[in-house]
């Protein structure tokens, strides 16, 4: 039997990261700057490029009832000095983990970029009035989905999922305006509230730079005086 570290995948496809790296003078004040500045430019990238496909595609980790991890990726609705945010039903596997236990960790990752941020920290609930504006601003049709999804619960069929789509077509029609749609009071949003703050940036024979903000104080991402800063081995 072959037990070789590639048995069963294909040839390894090895690739030199040859990004522009992160050293101690170039890195911002605070992790809300240092942050900014590279979610901006990703954003950019993803204007220019093909390689760059949803830069704001972030995995949030949480733990389930029995402490075994659990990820999956969305899409990070909310940057500001308080934190990342996203928006989800309420009642997912996801809520129920953070309402039980808000330990919580998240990561962006720009592959064709050779740059991620990791988040680490713990989960709060967005407020209100910012899922109101956030929700009214959704295209009519995922404003719909809030309410034609029991997120994470089993569905028998797509014929299911269908059926409670067109319920929802018909108890909220489109009139073109941005609140024919209600906010279910079952949706929301979190936010991470950080206590660490990890920039990684790829470089050539995987000697990477790994710059990490730990928060010794308290304040915001944006207070620099809240935060000590750290290299740490690729």
């Amino acid at each position: 039997m072959d037990t070789s570290p590639s048995a069963g995948l294909p040839a390894v496809r090895r690739v030199d990261y040859r990004g522009d790296g992160l050293v101690e003078s170039d890195v911002a004040a605070s992790p809300f700057l240092q942050a900014r500045a590279w979610i901006d430019a990703a954003l950019a990238a993803a204007d220019e490029r093909d390689d760059v496909p949803e830069p704001t595609a972030i995995s949030v980790a949480t733990v389930d009832e029995s402490g075994a991890p659990d990820v999956r990726t969305v899409l990070m609705r909310f940057f500001d000095e308080r934190g990342p945010g996203f928006v989800t039903n309420l009642e997912s596997a996801k809520s129920r983990e953070l309402q039980a236990d808000p330990r919580v960790a998240a990561a962006l990752t720009w592959p064709a970029i050779y740059r991620a941020i990791r988040f680490r920290g713990r989960a709060e609930l967005v407020g209100r009035d910012e899922v109101e504006a956030y929700f009214d601003s959704r295209p009519y049709g995922s404003r719909l989905s809030a309410w034609a999804s029991d997120q994470s619960r089993p569905a028998a069929d797509r014929a299911e999922l269908e059926r409670r789509w067109q319920e929802a077509l018909e108890r909220f029609p489109d009139t073109g305006s941005d609140r024919d749609v209600p906010v279910p009071d079952f949706w929301g949003g979190w936010r991470v509230v950080c206590d660490e703050v990890e920039f990684w940036a790829g470089r050539s024979n995987r000697l990477h730079d790994r710059i990490v903000f730990r928060r010794t104080g308290e304040g915001t991402l944006a207070d620099p005086d809240a935060w000590t800063r750290l290299r740490l081995q690729p």
